[in-house]
């Protein structure tokens, strides 16, 4: 964040210090020389070490791995048009079922099928006894003399090695799922990895089916009492019919449609009614208030009283002038006086009958109003009259319905639910069977472990050594007296050194920072400057400087920032300012606006060039509002086809954007500035713009500009919005000359111009 507080110091690279040393230091010469002495037995405790380990891994029972992959797919084949669970198609969601199910392989029911498909719980490396030769025979022909509850502990045991066995893994971003299990025996490893991927799917098939047969007993048991209910509210309904005559008939339907559309023209006819006495109000309220009677809407919609008012205006114009120059009694001064005074009085007869117009209207609207409210009072209670027979016949009819829907409901899902039982939807599947494993999986190869044990144990010999040499009392150094030896002088530097000059950190002028209040700006309407002629930028719709306010902070801190600027500008060349900023383009141009307005208070021709193509809001604004500038530097332009500059009565020129963003607008704004430069009719030239984020070629006006002036709007953030402005700018960061705080309403809402009167 850029500190206002104090300068910005830019430091070089040279001169970064480097963080300070140990003085004592470590003596690698040294201690490679002790290793270098001590290195056959160095080499003989680790060659030791490595037979050792080697000895150690001889010894370990080998352990064999093997992986089988599963496809898990949670977007289910589409049998049927329901399912009983409802699907996601979200990825944090699906992501979620595959981890489900992958903790669904290592569950309790997968891992039983397993184990029974595979008469794991009689294998000794799960638990199982070894049995002698004759129960093996007759294991072989089916018998097996072990009891129940034996054989359910044999399962308990084998569940439980097993789970350590196992390990499922889940590629990242993906349907894949590893079933990876190990065993002593590599053909077991496979066989287990085989059997517990097939006993998962069986086991996701089964628990689909015992869902959907439940889901069955469950909609049958229901369907006969509302068969039931069914049946019972059908006969009261053709009761109740027969009793009421209402059989075939639907009595109420044309009076309910003749009530709604009676409510809607009275509705109608009240707002009507309601228009015309404001139209009627609104006209007796301008006749009795000492106003102009022609500024009601009709009148001023009104050709006749237009041509009048026109004629009255032009009238009043000739009185005006002939009373400056004749003399109260002159006859012509008398008759143009009759004639305002006739103009006057036809202008209020013809609002007069607007007036009665009005009048006539709200009694015509009232009368309608009327007549409609009679009609609906009768329709409304004949309606009541019919409405009273038919409120039984409609809420059986209601009660018939509902059981008709809720019966049908259940027995077409009951029907489709039977079928799922024998479906099977799951889309997953084996995409890679486990094979035997060649290698063992720990431990690892001979040479490896042979290298781990000659590596550590070179490294605790070395380590012994060092400790050794270092904790013997024949090893340290004698400490010299103070009083034999003297401290050794600092040495003097070298006479290159003492006369190199130090490099000084380059220090960049701290920014100006100012603020744009409503105070300081006065708002004006954007239509005057469409009267032709030279235009005025005080008149543009935008708020401006206020005029005879010279003790303003604006212009003070104005002054400083251009001052800063012509230091930075090489020699007598006119200086060039860009205005950039945060938030909306057109709250930039206000304020690069005022800026332009307070330069050329102070007397300076300025020149302003809009060099922001993409949203071209000053253009937008004063182009086609005013004559190009016919002096000598009239040939001054942004492009071939662009509009050359346009001069207004604030010594302000006005240089419109060429409407091609890109590299091509910017090599334009270069040269419009080269000729503004070479052509000496400026004092200053400001840029409004380029708008942030900057490309390549857009950074091509802020290199050529000697300062810049950054617009931070106060209702964003002022602290990220100047972040980001220094952020943008990079190396340009120390031609920031000034800020300036807009805190003027945002003019991101668009005012609608309306007509304008004399």
């Amino acid at each position: 964040m850029l500190s206002y507080d104090q300068p910005i110091v830019q430091a070089r690279p040279d001169d970064r210090q480097a963080s300070p040393r140990d003085p004592k230091g470590f003596s690698v010469l040294e201690l490679t020389r002790l290793l270098w002495r001590q290195r056959i037995a160095i080499a003989m405790a680790a060659l030791i070490c490595a037979c050792a380990a080697i000895a150690i891994g001889k010894s370990l029972t080998p352990k064999y791995s093997a992986t089988a992959q599963l496809y898990v797919d949670p977007r289910e084949l589409q049998l049927v048009d329901r399912e009983l669970t409802p699907r996601t198609q979200d990825l944090s969601g699906l992501a979620m079922v595959v981890e489900s199910q992958a903790r669904l392989i290592t569950s309790n029911s997968v891992l039983l099928r397993a184990i029974q498909d595979t008469h794991l719980d009689k294998d000794p490396e799960f638990g199982g006894e070894s049995r002698s030769v004759l129960a093996s025979l007759l294991a072989l022909f089916g018998l097996d003399f072990r009891s129940a509850a034996e054989a359910k502990l044999g399962e308990t045991a084998a569940l439980e090695i097993l789970s350590r066995h196992i390990n499922v893994k889940k590629t990242d971003r993906s349907f894949i799922v590893d079933v990876e299990v190990w065993s002593h025996d590599p053909a077991k490893a496979a066989m287990l990895a085989n059997a517990i991927s097939s006993a998962y799917l069986a086991e996701s098939k089964k628990s689909q089916a015992t869902a959907a047969r439940r889901a069955t007993t469950d909609l049958s048991g229901r369907l006969k009492e509302l068969q039931e209910r069914l049946r019972n509210s059908e006969n009261a309904l053709a009761t109740y019919k027969a009793q009421n005559n209402f059989v075939g008939s639907q009595d109420t339907a044309i009076s309910d449609q003749q009530l709604s559309s009676s409510n809607q023209r009275l509705a109608a006819a009240h707002a009507l009614t309601l228009d015309a006495q404001a139209r009627y109000d609104q006209i007796e309220s301008s006749r009795r208030a000492a106003t102009d009677a022609g500024a009601i809407p009709e009148a001023l919609q009104s050709p006749t009283i237009a041509n009048l008012r026109a004629q009255y205006a032009e009238a009043r114009k000739r009185y005006a002038e002939l009373t400056g120059e004749l003399g109260p009694r002159h006859p012509s001064l008398r008759q143009m006086e009759k004639q305002v005074d006739d103009l006057r009085r036809t202008i209020n007869e013809e609002v007069e009958r607007f007036a009665q117009s009005a009048r006539n209207d709200l009694t015509r609207a009232r009368d309608y109003e009327a007549s409609l409210g009679k009609a609906l009072d009768a329709q409304k209670r004949q309606s009541v009259q019919l409405s009273q027979a038919s409120v039984r016949l409609r809420e059986l009819e209601r009660d018939v319905d509902a059981n008709r829907d809720v019966y049908q409901s259940f027995l077409k899902r009951s029907r489709e639910t039977e079928e799922q039982e024998t479906l099977n939807t799951s889309s997953a599947r084996i995409i890679g069977e486990a094979t035997v494993p060649r290698r063992r999986s720990f431990p690892p190869a001979m040479s490896v472990i042979a290298m781990i044990g000659f590596t550590l144990g070179a490294l605790a010999a070395s380590a012994w050594v060092v400790a050794t040499d270092r904790l013997s009392p024949d090893t340290g150094e004698p400490q010299p007296a103070s009083s034999d030896k003297k401290a050794p002088a600092p040495s003097k530097p070298a006479p290159e050194a003492r006369s190199r000059p130090q490099p000084a950190l380059a220090a960049v002028e701290k920014p100006v920072i100012a603020r744009l209040q409503e105070s300081d700006v006065m708002r004006t309407l954007g239509g005057i400057l469409r009267t032709g002629g030279i235009p005025d930028l005080t008149r543009v719709g935008w708020p401006t400087l206020r005029a005879a306010v010279p003790l303003m902070g604006f212009l003070n801190a104005m002054r400083e920032m251009r001052a800063a600027v012509s230091r930075r500008s090489p020699g007598n060349t006119m200086p060039v300012i860009a205005v950039i900023g945060a938030g909306a383009g057109e709250d930039r141009d206000i304020a690069a606006l005022n800026v332009a307005l307070a330069a050329a208070r102070d007397g300076a021709r300025v020149l302003m060039i809009d060099a922001d193509p993409a949203a071209h809001g000053l253009s937008d604004r004063v182009s086609g509002l005013g004559t190009s500038e016919p002096s000598r530097l009239g040939w001054l332009s942004i492009g071939s086809k662009a509009s050359r500059a346009i001069k207004t009565t604030n010594g302000i020129s006005i240089l419109p954007a060429i409407r091609e963003p890109g590299a091509k607008a910017s090599e334009a704004i270069c040269k419009a500035i080269a000729q503004a430069r070479s052509a000496g009719g400026y004092d200053l030239v400001i840029l409004d713009g380029p708008a942030m984020a900057w490309a390549a070629p857009d950074r091509k006006p802020i290199d050529v500009a000697d300062g810049l002036i950054a617009i931070l709007p106060v209702n964003l953030d002022i602290n990220d919005s100047m972040e980001d402005v220094i952020a943008a700018l990079g190396g340009a960061e120390r031609k920031l000359v000034g800020v300036v705080l807009n805190e003027l309403a945002p003019a991101a809402v668009k005012r609608q111009r309306g007509r304008q009167y004399a």
